[in-house]
Order: C-alpha cells, then sequence, then structure tokens
C-alpha cells in the first residue's frame, strides 16, 4: 500500500485523484483550505492556505510514494510544496497546461513545440492582468518541478470535462440539448476540438504515479471537430425534437455571443487565434495509458451533474434562452 498527498482533493481533477487512489487502496493525504468540498471517503485532510508561507511545514519530513499538484495560478505554491516534500518523495506529478504554449494557432503540435517564456513569482503582469501569465506561471513552476525532482511527471492537461466541472463549459451543452428544441451552435463544425474524462485523466494520472512514469504529456483525448463533438452529445442526451441550428461567427459577434466560455457565450466555439489548443498530438500520451471514454458517457454524467446542480440556477458559460431566441429568429 502506498501514499500518497495530493495537493487539492476537494474539487474536480485533485477530487478524481484523490477518489482514484482511495479506490486503489493508497493511503491518500490531502492538503486543502477545505473550503471547496470535502475530500474523497477514504481519504484524510490537513487543512492549510498556501498562500501562507509556511502552511505546508507540517509536511517536512513526511515521506510519500507519490505527490500529484494541481496548482492552478500561484507558482511560490509549486515552489513552496517542492521545498516541503519533493526530497522525501519518490515521484512527482505536476498538472500543467497547454496554455503553455507560444502558437496556439497551429494544429498537430507536439510537446517539443516552442514555450512562453516563464514568469517567476513577484514578476509583473499579474494572471488578472494578463491572461497569457497563466501559461507564462505553469512554464515556471514545470521547470521547478523538473529541477527538484528527476522522477517527475509533467502533464499538460487540455479541456477537462466531466462530472464536477465548476466551469458550466462542457455542462452546457448536454443540459441544452436535453432541453430540446430549435439550439444554437456555432456555424465552425469543422473547428478542431479535443477533451479529456476527468475520471479518465485522473486515473491515467494514478496508474502513471505507481507505474514511475516521467516526461512530458500532452493530457488530453483524440482530435476531432466541434460538430462531431455536438453530434454525440446530442446523441446521447438530446431530446427528440432537438433540432441543431448552425448561426455564423458574424451574426454571433454581432449579436454579442462571445467564444469559448463566460456569461452569454458558445462554448468551445473558438477564436481562430486559438484552433491549435485544441488539436494537440496526444498519441504519446495514449501509447503511455491515457484511454478515454465515449464522450457519450462524459456527456450523461454531466447532465446527471447538471440535474444536481439546477438546470435553472445562473450559469457560467453558455446562453440563456433569453439570449438564444433572437438568434433563432
Amino acid at each position: 500500500m502506498g501514499r500518497w498527498l495530493v495537493l487539492g482533493g476537494t474539487r474536480f481533477l485533485s477530487h478524481a485523484v484523490a477518489a482514484d487512489a482511495v479506490g486503489r487502496g493508497l493511503e491518500v493525504v490531502c492538503v486543502a483550505r477545505g473550503e471547496s468540498g470535502e475530500v474523497p471517503d477514504g481519504a484524510s485532510l490537513l487543512m492549510a492556505d498556501r498562500d501562507v508561507p509556511g502552511a505546508l511545514d507540517a509536511l517536512r519530513g513526511e515521506r510519500f510514494d507519490a505527490v500529484v499538484d494541481v496548482a492552478t495560478m500561484s507558482q511560490p505554491w509549486v515552489r513552496d510544496a517542492l521545498a516541503a516534500v519533493a526530497a522525501t518523495t519518490a515521484h512527482w506529478t505536476f498538472v500543467s497546461t497547454i496554455n503553455v504554449y507560444a502558437d496556439s494557432v497551429t494544429p498537430g503540435q507536439g510537446v517539443d513545440a516552442p514555450l512562453l517564456e516563464p514568469l517567476e513569482a513577484g514578476a509583473e503582469p499579474t494572471p488578472d492582468r494578463d491572461p497569457s501569465a497563466y501559461g507564462a506561471i505553469k512554464v515556471a513552476s514545470e521547470n521547478a518541478v523538473r529541477a527538484a525532482c528527476a522522477q517527475s511527471l509533467i502533464v499538460r492537461a487540455g479541456l477537462i470535462c466531466g462530472p464536477g466541472d465548476r466551469s458550466d463549459r462542457f455542462g452546457y451543452w448536454p443540459a441544452r440539448f436535453a432541453r430540446g428544441g430549435r439550439a444554437v451552435v456555432p456555424d465552425a463544425l469543422d473547428q478542431p476540438m479535443q477533451i479529456v474524462d476527468v475520471r479518465d485523466l485522473a486515473a491515467w494520472i494514478v496508474t502513471s504515479g505507481e507505474r514511475g512514469l516521467t516526461g512530458t504529456f500532452d493530457g488530453s483525448g483524440p482530435r476531432t471537430t466541434l460538430g462531431a463533438l455536438l453530434d454525440e452529445i446530442a446523441a446521447a442526451v438530446g431530446a427528440p425534437d432537438l433540432a441543431l441550428v448552425p448561426v455564423s461567427p458574424a451574426a454571433l459577434e454581432a449579436a454579442e455571443v462571445t467564444p469559448w466560455g463566460g456569461p452569454r457565450s458558445l462554448p468551445f466555439w473558438l477564436p481562430d487565434s486559438h484552433v491549435g489548443i485544441a488539436a494537440r498530438d496526444t498519441a504519446p500520451a495514449a501509447a503511455a495509458g491515457l484511454h478515454c471514454r465515449p464522450v457519450a458517457e462524459t456527456a450523461r454524467a454531466a447532465l446527471a451533474h447538471e440535474h444536481a446542480l439546477g438546470l435553472n440556477r445562473t450559469r457560467k458559460a453558455g446562453l440563456t434562452p433569453t439570449d438564444e431566441h433572437p438568434l433563432l429568429r
């Protein structure tokens, strides 16, 4: 039985990782503030706020067979964790992002593609002022992990979907298609698209930690198109009277509908400047054991999650019926 440390463990991917590890009989310690949710049954929680210097001092000297860190923005979090337990950990997984790449346009790139310049702690601009800082901070964090841990795995995650997703992006489509009727979709259906179910990514991370897999991988599913993805979701959960209505990007922009995510958006519709982020070369990850379930399974699980949250809630992404109605005229 191995001993694992999950930095997080209360929401989405980190929760799925912790749950998968517990399910394999591993001893799992989660470190979180305890404000975003509960750790999985069977895991223990060490409450700590990683924004506070020295928050991880209680872990110093503790030994772990594996650490999984999903730190999002704060690069000091990564260095503090490494300082606390890297010397007593056999394997380290850092979940990075496909946003580390300098070229977000060209499809088919692999992990050897050029990266953004690393943004070290305390440097400007901050992620709030410049969204590209997110990827640049992740580059710096990747470098810190590699320097501290010879046995490290860097997972550059793509679009993670499935139950527990709080972005409301993927879930918008199962919820909308289940409602039926004429549904607006972007008339950009040949646009590249690529997703991974959170449960599949979590299982691969745990398996890779157990195996001691090292290296850098783009962690996402096989390449497809936006149209094919929406068709698979519709076939899985769509109401009998559902009809997809493509609306041109020009008409969407004129109606102030935004791409990708956020309020008044059509999720996954990408501007031309970013189509490359949904068309990465993920064959190496597949060869290393990342197996992806059918989109239909992800859609049904996401719809169940939508029902649990409430279909009529205020969403973080997508169109309301009021937003959608003028586009259908």
